[in-house]
């Protein structure tokens, strides 16, 4: 296996930073199956509104998480499947402990 350079270590660090938040994880979770708007994460994880639409915007901007608009209404969902085998890998390492 090849090193990787500094600034792709970085980057899979950073990546790495955003699955260490419990809100990011559950929202992750919850996006897993479903298109959701915030305030259906918000009722499902019960966490506030304001404290998912904050977490939302970290998981946009670290490309994990996609949006699309529908008159009024915002839906999130997961950007492709790779944040899906992240996330499932995670499960399948933590279940093997």
């Amino acid at each position: 296996m090849n090193l990787l350079d500094e600034d792709k270590i970085i980057d899979l660090s950073e990546l790495f930073k955003i699955f260490g938040d419990s809100t990011r994880v559950k929202i992750i979770n919850v996006l897993l199956d479903n298109e959701l708007c915030v305030n259906d994460i918000s009722e499902k994880i019960k966490v506030s509104q304001s404290a998912v639409s904050h977490q939302l915007r970290i998981l946009k901007d670290s490309k994990l998480v996609k949006y699309r608009k529908d008159k009024n209404l915002t839906y999130y969902f997961l950007a492709d499947d790779h944040v899906e085998k992240i996330f499932k890998m995670g499960c399948e390492h933590i279940n093997e402990i």
